[in-house]
């Protein structure tokens, strides 16, 4: 095969689409766009993988942009997981259109109902959105899926395993006139591809070859905290960094990055957000003055921090852990560069404990469990306090297991249970499984009243014994 064989313009696109590639510096597909684009054009259903900036967004936008035409109705609609690659995706959609004349709309939530309403209300070809806003807007009669033809999930993985599943499926069944489904991500779980044939005819599969990630040789450590405490752990972290230090720290949501960003000033430690909804020029001047030096820890969502390349960034933190497991090591690829030694820290509460494992277990990483750092020498007190979690340390029904010195032949479950009862003036119900031994009893008490139970314990005399009580963990 010759090597014009590969050019886009082999391929007899529409001359708006042509010269709408050819406008974004386009010469030749990538790998992925040379295998997903001739099925899909041919309105066959695709399943494509492939890593993260491999152009996936073009080997289902380029098909889409081509099945549509001006006609002022929904017919085509790309499903995202959030906002900010909503309208990464609409932007780079909205380039390769040229000048067809197509209407794509983003629609997501977080921002004004009523104002992508009245962009709707003014004829939409193509939808590209979020799940949750994507329903609201059909429901109130804004959107009409029933002409939709092309359905296609973007960051498939993400879409089908983290409960987005029945948002999909609704979104499906109401696209009743769908002729073909697309599906692109970065990977692709069984469990994922099973629950895909409930959906899709005979797709043609297509994996880049290029799918290898370069995993960097950096010390990688995790620590199980809970939400309540992930910013004291992060003021840890960040009171042992050194002169010349720089810390890129990872929130999955613009909500999260200014929030973050505000609770450390308020510690008085100087930290600059980085997210979708910034300016252009804003942008460039946050990542200039990191990139010169000038500010030591940056917070930014994944979408943000893409092409970032700073060469001093020696951490990377994941105040919030991505869910899916190539997010992971791009992440973590941020630092280490430079020959310079970096470390990744990642905060996981007891709910995800399975994703780092699947994370670890995908790319075979070595990412250590610990502690979270000790002050360093000569500070005695934390940059920011840590609090009573109890949230963390109860069961799936909300039970925290105290343990007090109380052997089986001491007294019975039911005296210690009415003696909480009666001095904690806490309802039966707030008193759970009571376990015996010789020496100690393990009493579990609802979440919404282990303090104060705790204080209690501590407070009085059971049939004149001061008592001790930990709490065990779940």
């Amino acid at each position: 095969m010759t090597s014009s064989q590969f050019d886009f313009s082999s391929w007899g696109l529409e001359s708006s689409i042509a010269k709408g590639i050819s406008s974004n510096g386009w010469e030749k597909p990538t790998e992925i766009q040379r295998e997903a684009i001739p099925p899909a054009r041919k309105g066959l259903d695709v399943v494509g993988q492939a890593k993260t900036g491999s152009g996936k967004t073009g080997a289902f936008g380029i098909p889409i942009l081509e099945s549509c035409e001006p006609l002022g109705h929904p017919q085509a609609i790309v499903l995202c997981p959030t906002r900010e690659l909503a309208v990464q995706v609409a932007r780079e959609m909205e380039s390769l259109q040229g000048s067809k004349g197509l209407s794509i709309q983003t629609v997501y939530g977080g921002t004004d109902l009523e104002k992508q309403a009245k962009k709707l209300s003014k004829g939409c070809d193509i939808v590209v959105g979020t799940p949750g806003r994507v329903i609201d807007m059909t429901k109130r009669g804004h959107l009409d899926l029933e002409r939709i033809s092309i359905f296609c999930l973007d960051e498939a993985d993400r879409m089908l395993d983290m409960g987005f599943f029945p948002d999909v499926l609704w979104i499906l069944e109401k696209s009743s006139s769908r002729q073909q489904t697309l599906l692109f991500s970065a990977t692709f779980p069984e469990e994922v591809l099973d629950a895909a044939e409930e959906f899709m005819t005979d797709p043609v599969h297509i994996m880049s070859d290029d799918m290898e990630v370069e995993i960097p040789e950096i010390d990688q450590y995790a620590i199980h905290i809970g939400r309540m405490n992930k910013l004291w752990a992060l003021g840890r972290i960040i009171c042992n960094m050194k002169d010349g230090d720089q810390m890129l720290i990872f929130a999955n949501t613009k909500r999260m990055v200014e929030i973050l960003t505000e609770r450390l000033g308020k510690f008085r430690i100087r930290a600059t957000g980085l997210h979708g909804d910034l300016s252009q020029n804003k942008r460039e001047k946050v990542i200039d003055s990191f990139k010169q030096g000038g500010e030591e820890i940056l917070v930014a969502t994944d979408v943000a921090a893409r092409g970032l390349d700073v060469d001093g960034i020696t951490h990377v933190v994941n105040y919030d852990l991505p869910v899916d497991t190539e997010t992971y090591v791009h992440r973590i690829g941020r630092t280490g560069r430079m020959g310079r030694k970096g470390v990744a820290w990642s905060f996981v509460t007891r709910e995800e404990t399975s994703q780092i494992e699947k994370i670890s277990s995908t790319w075979s990483l070595s990412i250590e469990f610990t502690e979270a750092p000790s002050l360093p020498e000569g500070m005695n007190r934390d940059p920011i306090g840590k609090r009573e979690d109890w949230d963390e340390v109860s069961d799936i029904f909300g039970m925290v297991k105290v343990r007090v010195p109380l052997g089986k032949g001491d007294y019975s479950k039911r005296d210690l249970a009415d003696w909480i009862i009666e001095q904690a003036r806490v309802p039966d119900i707030a008193i759970g499984e009571i376990l015996q031994n010789d020496e100690e009893t393990d009493v579990e008490i609802h979440v919404d009243k282990v303090a104060y139970v705790m204080d209690v314990i501590k407070a009085r005399e059971f049939n004149g014994l001061s008592l001790s009580a930990k709490i065990v963990g779940p």
